[in-house]
């Protein structure tokens, strides 16, 4: 919708590739790229930290939320830690699908598993389930975890898309580690001299701009009667005062 819409309004063609963050910020690093759109802070530090990447801006946010058998039997249900509810789970032995492939919900994930200060090992823990085809995205992971009634961490988006089609239910959200931030990044035309920074960054400009922002505030609210993403470029928040 937003590439769509920038090039009806400018002519200006977007092309992309659909990724997960990991393989993302790697494909950028040939310098094939303009920017990259990715959501997993420690990789895009390191991106930019490594010289690939220049003026990382957040421009929208969902959140993550521990989705499971609506029996829970790990008992997490309502719990306001996600930290200690992945621990319970791990405890519990209670089946757990990862994506596993270094995406922004992989590294969310393992973030969460690190504060519960647990690393499980699907070669070793035979509860945690590692979806073999992680990365063709969230939306088959979580009907992964669905045929095996089992939990997962996903994002809001996703389970409003599906939720019509699966009976695992949200069980653990509004935890501050569960936030998802989304943030557009322009590769650092110092390092690759070939890559279209003028349109790059006119593209990221709009993005955080108020047109844009308002596409990702109304975005399919009316068919799922909530929204799927918020607004959040700094622009946006002094206007609307928000967060």
């Amino acid at each position: 919708m937003l590439a769509r819409t920038y090039e009806e309004r400018t002519g200006t063609r977007v092309e992309y590739e659909a990724d997960g963050t990991y393989v993302t910020l790697e494909k950028a690093k040939s310098g094939d790229f303009d920017m990259v759109i990715v959501h997993a802070r420690s990789l895009e530090d390191r991106f930019i930290a490594e010289g690939y990447g220049i003026d990382r801006r957040d421009f929208m946010y969902n959140d993550f939320m521990i989705l499971g058998p609506d029996a829970d039997p790990a008992g997490i249900r309502g719990m306001s830690s996600a930290a200690a509810a992945f621990a319970e789970i791990a405890a519990s032995e209670a089946s757990f699908v990862s994506r596993g492939d270094m995406s922004g919900t992989h590294v969310k994930e393992l973030e969460i598993w690190y504060e519960a200060g647990i690393s499980p090992d699907s070669a070793k823990d035979p509860w945690y389930l590692t979806f073999e085809d992680g990365r063709i995205g969230n939306g088959p992971t979580t009907l992964f975890a669905n045929e095996r009634n089992a939990y997962i961490l996903m994002d809001r988006a996703t389970l409003l898309i599906l939720k019509n089609k699966i009976s695992i239910v949200p069980l653990v959200e509004g935890d501050a580690i569960l936030l998802n931030l989304i943030a557009a990044i322009q590769v650092n035309p110092e390092k690759f001299p070939n890559v279209n920074a003028k349109d790059a960054k006119a593209f990221i400009d709009w993005l955080c701009g108020d047109e844009a922002q308002a596409i990702i505030r109304d975005f399919e609210v009316e068919k799922y009667k909530e929204p799927l993403f918020f607004p959040n470029s700094d622009e946006w928040n002094r206007k609307n005062k928000r967060r």
